[in-house]
C-alpha cells in the first residue's frame, strides 16, 4: 500500500485515528470551556484567548484594557520556603509560650484542643505563621480568629509559630480494624486530579504550608474540606485545596477526616 493510500479515509485505521483525535478534541473543549467554568464559578475570563491562557497556566489579562482581573476575595500574602522559621531561637519560643496563654481556651494549654479547634502542638511553624498572616490580612476569616489576629505583630506571629512547633505533636494512630486506610489518603484519585493526602500532609511527605493532620478533630477536618469545596475558604495557594476538595466525594471527605482524627485511647481519655 502506497503512502497516498494510507492517508485516505478508505484506510480503516486512518479513519479510526482521525475519528479518535477529533473526539478527544471535542471532549477536551467541552471540559475546558463548559465543565470547568461551571465548577469554578469564581473565575472570570475576559475573552476566549484569556480562557486559553488560563488553561495552560499563562498570566491572564484583559487584552483590551491591559489590566489583570482582580479576584473577588483576598488572596494569601504569605511567602513560604522550606527554611521558613526552621531555626527559631529559645527567646522566640519563650515569648511564644507567654503569648499562647491567650490561645489556650480554644487550642488547649498544651496545644491539644478539647473544643474541635485545631491541635497546634507540633504543627509545622510555617503553617501557623501562614494561617495567622491570612487571618490578619482577611485572606482567611473566622469569627474568633479574625479579631484575635487583627492586631498581632509579625514578631508575635513568628513567636507563636515557634512555640507551638516546639511542643510534642500527637503521634499517628490508625488501627486498621477501626479506620482502614482510605484510598484517597494513600493513593489519591489520579483520574480526578486528587493527589494522595499523605504526599503533602506529613504521612508520606510534607510541602511548605501544608499542615500536619494526624490527630486533628474530625469535625474540624470535615468543616475545612467542605469550606474549600464550596469556595467559602480561599486562602490555599493556587487553589490547590479547592480543586482537590471539589473533586472529592462526601464519603471520601468523611473517610479522610475519620482516618486522620484517629487517636490512642489514652489521649482521648485525657482530653475528655
Amino acid at each position: 500500500m502506497s503512502a497516498r493510500e494510507l492517508l485516505t479515509f478508505r484506510n480503516t485505521y486512518f479513519s479510526i485515528s482521525v475519528g479518535l483525535a477529533a473526539g478527544l478534541f471535542v471532549l477536551t473543549a467541552i471540559a475546558g470551556f463548559v465543565l470547568l467554568p461551571r465548577l469554578q464559578p469564581e473565575l472570570r475570563y475576559a475573552d476566549l484567548w484569556d480562557a486559553i491562557c488560563g488553561a495552560v497556566g499563562l498570566p491572564r489579562q484583559n487584552v483590551s484594557s491591559g489590566e489583570i482581573p482582580k479576584p473577588s476575595h483576598r488572596l494569601t500574602e504569605a511567602v513560604l520556603t522550606s527554611t521558613t522559621l526552621a531555626r527559631p531561637t529559645q527567646e522566640s519560643i519563650g515569648r511564644g509560650a507567654t503569648l499562647a496563654q491567650r490561645c489556650a481556651i480554644c487550642h488547649g494549654p498544651t496545644g491539644i484542643s478539647r473544643a474541635d479547634s485545631p491541635n497546634l502542638a507540633g504543627q509545622y511553624a510555617a503553617v501557623i505563621y501562614k494561617e495567622l498572616l491570612d487571618f490578619r490580612s482577611g485572606a482567611r476569616t473566622n469569627a474568633v480568629m479574625s479579631p484575635f489576629a487583627e492586631n498581632v505583630s509579625d514578631q508575635d506571629i513568628k513567636d507563636l509559630a515557634a512555640y507551638y512547633a516546639y511542643l510534642p505533636r500527637l503521634p499517628a494512630f490508625h488501627p486498621a480494624e477501626q479506620h482502614p486506610k482510605p484510598r484517597v489518603v494513600i493513593y489519591g484519585a489520579p483520574m480526578r486530579g486528587i493527589a494522595p493526602c499523605g504526599s503533602c500532609h506529613g504521612s508520606l511527605d510534607n510541602k511548605a504550608g501544608s499542615p500536619w493532620l494526624e490527630g486533628q478533630s474530625e469535625a474540624y477536618l470535615k468543616a475545612q474540606l467542605r469550606a474549600f469545596a464550596s469556595g467559602q475558604r480561599t486562602n490555599d495557594i493556587s487553589q490547590q485545596m479547592r480543586n482537590i476538595a471539589r473533586a472529592m466525594t462526601p464519603q471520601e471527605i468523611d473517610d479522610a477526616a475519620a482516618y486522620y482524627a484517629s487517636q490512642p485511647p489514652e489521649v482521648v481519655k485525657t482530653t475528655d
